[in-house]
């Protein structure tokens, strides 16, 4: 940590009445935010670490997709960058829903400095990794906490200055040319061809174009079990803390759901699967929200193809831009779930297009970047 950042730091933490405590950097992810923990007075809080330089701008208000362009990915795909006070706007959003999004007790967005509520250690990953409770419990109070989202639409804003940008298809589209632009030439030794390059985005464009008309819900993005926290002590959906949502984006009602149920980093069985888009579907219909269970799956299958093509081009970029390989280990997992989305009638052309122009020997090899 440079010495001015440092200071920074030191600064916001005595204006929040923390400067005396003991910090404790956790570990790292694929972002430039960095966290700790601090501990004071037998209490505990986060601290997030968000330099506001340090990412490409976000996506204004209003932007035409090539003035989108023209500030980079960020604005194309439309992601928070390095904005905290977008994480701020929709924690206070999540709560006023009565979920369980950290309490913010302190932020300095100019400076990219939050103090938050510390959700503990019993993220879902852990919690099932050490089998202490059962799978299906936890993705139960997770799809509760969805259904519990999902029966109103999309605000337009979060708090009073946050647009919640519409997942558009500028912002789709970027994301699975992810695949041509990274996992491809990694795995095939060579550069994605122009005409690969069309063919494959306007395969897309025309799968995602119902998709587009569907009536927006709030949209997590990162919806999963290393940012969800077990949290029993508490009632109903609140059982269920969530962090990592400063991306979240007006969207298509099954994108979180597949973001839970086709985990990058575990594995999720069919049959849970199955089972929990049911309990999802049932949980709609309680609270007297119409969905359409066919289209509804159709629906879901798209954007589980469309994630979890993003992914294994994220996954690709990060080991070849980033020097990151620890995420290429996950790659045959997302294309097992991918190949399992592509069996939907709907996706038809796009699987046949993976079929030709991506070997199955070469999919699901998690070391593929040591293919170039």
């Amino acid at each position: 940590m440079i010495a001015e950042r440092r200071e920074a730091m030191h600064e916001f933490l005595h204006s929040a009445g923390w400067d005396a405590a003991t910090l404790s950097p956790l570990p790292g992810d694929a972002s430039t935010r960095r966290y700790f923990r601090l501990f004071r007075n037998g209490h505990s809080a986060m601290l997030m670490d968000q330099p506001q330089d340090a990412e490409a701008p976000q996506c204004p208000p209003g932007a035409t997709p090539e003035q989108r362009h023209a500030l980079g990915y960020n604005a194309v795909a439309r992601l928070a960058g390095a904005d905290c006070g977008r994480f701020v706007a929709t924690a206070q959003f999540l709560r006023s829903q009565g979920l369980s999004a950290p309490l913010i007790y302190a932020a300095n967005v100019k400076l990219g400095f939050v103090l938050i509520e510390d959700l503990g250690d019993d993220l879902y990953a852990n919690v099932l990794a050490g089998g202490e409770e059962d799978e299906q419990a936890l993705y139960a109070a997770a799809i509760e906490a969805l259904a519990k989202l999902h029966v109103e639409a999309a605000p337009p804003t979060l708090g009073d200055a946050k647009t919640l940008h519409a997942y558009d298809e500028t912002a789709l589209l970027a994301e699975t040319d992810l695949m041509t632009e990274w996992f491809m030439p990694a795995a095939l030794g060579r550069p994605t061809a122009e005409e690969e390059r069309q063919e494959h985005r306007a395969l897309w464009r025309e799968v995602l174009r119902p998709v587009l008309d569907s009536p927006p819900v709030f949209v997590h993005r990162d919806y999963h079990a290393q940012n969800l926290f077990w949290l029993p002590e508490r009632a109903g959906a609140a059982r269920v803390g969530m962090i990592d949502f400063q991306d979240a984006v007006a969207g298509v009602r099954g994108y979180d759901l597949i973001s839970l149920l086709e985990d990058a980093r575990r594995d999720v069985t069919a049959e849970v699967a199955e089972a929990m888009t049911q309990r999802y579907l049932d949980a709609m219909h309680e609270t007297g929200v119409a969905v359409h269970a066919e289209s509804f799956r159709a629906e879901a299958a798209i954007m589980a193809a469309q994630r979890n093509t993003k992914i294994a081009g994220i996954f690709a970029r990060l080991y070849k831009r980033d020097g990151k390989p620890r995420y290429l280990s996950h790659l045959p997992r997302v294309w097992g779930y991918l190949e399992r989305d592509l069996q939907h009638p709907v996706l038809r052309p796009l699987k046949a297009w993976y079929g030709r122009k991506i070997p199955a020997a070469v999919r699901r090899e998690s070391r593929v970047g040591e293919l170039v």
